[in-house]
């Protein structure tokens, strides 16, 4: 027993002295097309939704779109919990790399479904489906990515992933800009814009591609390694150290490797992954998860009010369709530079620190809307802060989240704190939606932004873990 604990050691140890990303840019691509479907379903609900809600419910106009809206945001996001907390254990069970390409499958069939639905009913149910995947596939990727890294760069690289996230959330609304919108006079929309009275099918088309872009996502995973660390967790040490050596010798091709540290003990194999039971009964792991569940829950009521619902809430306070949607879209262009921005800055900072940041960002860019009027240049450069500020703190959230749980139980831990959170996105639009006409532009803003300041506020508390290691910060 004691030569296996050693040589767990040391297998920790030479993958914790590797200082760069030491696996093909290739294997990150791949990670990121999942990342770029994931963000793509959340965000094709925004645009689109006002075309879905007009085909599937009588009576359905833009202005009233905003009252049907809450209950698939809330039962795709109660998906998400169902299916990060059924499967995402299996990850710390069986394996990173397979349950990757189950939860992917899982997305896909229920993008599928979504797109060939004739009734509301069966589209919330498409979107529960599809919610089910991607939740237990945020908690893998994110966990696979903590794991793969090297210690100076966890933030870094899930921010990099991240990039490919934001890009999904600009496909996911331009398209539902171009296909779901009537053409309009620009800068009001898009004159080139296809929605009409024979073509209203266009959100039926986002659905059917976003399933496409599952398949072609499970088709690139198939080259992925499993995570080292979890072969180490499970006693497989002549796997890892294959995995470890090839890392090593790409690692090498950029510059000289460390000689290898004296190993610190560690823990003996696990024979399988550590049950709920046992992180709620470790004070520990108990105070971390009920800490990050409430950043995150807080924050995503923020995050997935102006997400899942920008386009809408524009709408019901009275922005016409078209401009509501172009306003969105633009503002997505502010997701994506907040992305560079957290990979070239994400380790300058204390995780903690991003999220008080990004509030106060986001405080910012409601303001402007509110003060925007007439003037739809003003109202595009808020969407933009606005965007820029509420997913800003996410991607070093993950992070911080993935740190904060032992190798046999992180994907577990995640799924717990980031997947009961998401539960916060789905309440918030209930909630808030209906009382977006009665409360203003500014009123609107400034309530939905106020629960990230909560969540910014909460998260100071809690342990620092930027430049750990995983070891260290949970043994």
């Amino acid at each position: 027993m004691n030569q296996t604990v050693q040589s767990a050691g040391r297998l920790n140890a030479r993958l914790d002295r590797i200082p760069v990303w030491a696996l093909p840019n290739l294997f990150a691509f791949i990670i990121g097309m999942g990342f770029l479907f994931t963000f793509y379903d959340i965000f094709d609900i925004n645009v689109s939704f006002i075309q879905t809600c007009s085909a599937l419910i009588p009576g359905c106009t833009p202005e009233t779109s905003a009252q049907y809206l809450g209950m698939p945001v809330l039962l795709n996001l109660l998906g998400y919990v169902v299916g990060t907390l059924l499967l995402s254990p299996l990850s710390d069970r069986i394996g990173r790399r397979d349950l990757l390409l189950l939860t992917m499958v899982i997305t896909g069939i229920g993008s599928a479904l979504t797109g060939v639905v004739d009734s509301y009913t069966w589209f919330v149910a498409g979107r529960v489906l599809t919610g089910i995947g991607i939740g237990a596939d945020l908690a893998i990727v994110n966990t696979y990515i903590a794991e793969m890294a090297p210690i100076g760069g966890r933030a870094r690289y899930t921010s990099l992933i991240f990039i490919f996230s934001a890009l999904g959330a600009v496909l996911g609304i331009w398209l539902g800009l171009l296909f779901t919108t009537p053409a309009t006079a620009f800068p009001i929309g898009l004159p080139f814009a296809l929605a009409s009275h024979s073509f209203d099918y266009g959100w039926r088309l986002m659905y059917l591609f976003g399933g496409l872009l599952a398949l072609v996502g499970v088709l690139l995973r198939f080259q992925l390694p499993e995570s080292p660390r979890w072969l180490i967790s499970k006693g497989r040490l002549v796997e890892a150290e294959q995995v470890i050596a090839y890392m090593e010798e790409r690692a090498h091709e950029k510059e000289m490797l460390p000689p290898v540290p004296e190993p610190e003990p560690s823990p003996a194999p696990a024979a399988q992954a550590m049950p709920y039971s046992a992180i709620f009964r470790n004070p520990v792991y108990r105070n971390r998860t009920l800490l990050l569940l409430a950043i995150w829950f807080l924050g995503y009521v923020t995050v997935y009010s102006f997400a899942a619902g920008f386009t809408t809430l524009l709408t019901a306070l009275h922005y016409p369709p078209p401009e509501a949607g172009l306003i969105t879209a633009m503002g997505t262009l502010g997701f994506v530079l907040c992305a560079v921005v957290a990979f070239v800055f994400g380790e300058r900072l204390e995780r903690k620190t991003w999220v008080p940041l990004a509030a106060a960002i986001t405080v910012a860019g409601g303001v402007m809307i509110a003060l925007a009027g007439s003037e739809l240049w003003v109202g595009i450069v808020g969407a933009m802060v606005v965007f820029f500020g509420f997913n800003l703190w996410v991607p070093i959230s993950y992070a911080r989240s993935a740190e904060n749980y032992p190798t046999r139980a992180r994907t577990t831990g995640f799924a717990l704190v980031d997947g009961v959170g998401h539960l916060g996105g789905g309440v918030g639009l209930l909630f808030i939606a209906p009382l977006i006409p009665h409360l203003g532009v500014l009123g609107a803003m400034l309530l939905i932004s106020g629960f990230l300041v909560a969540a910014a506020i909460v998260s100071q508390f809690g342990l620092n873990s930027r430049n750990k290691l995983l070891e260290e910060i949970s043994p």
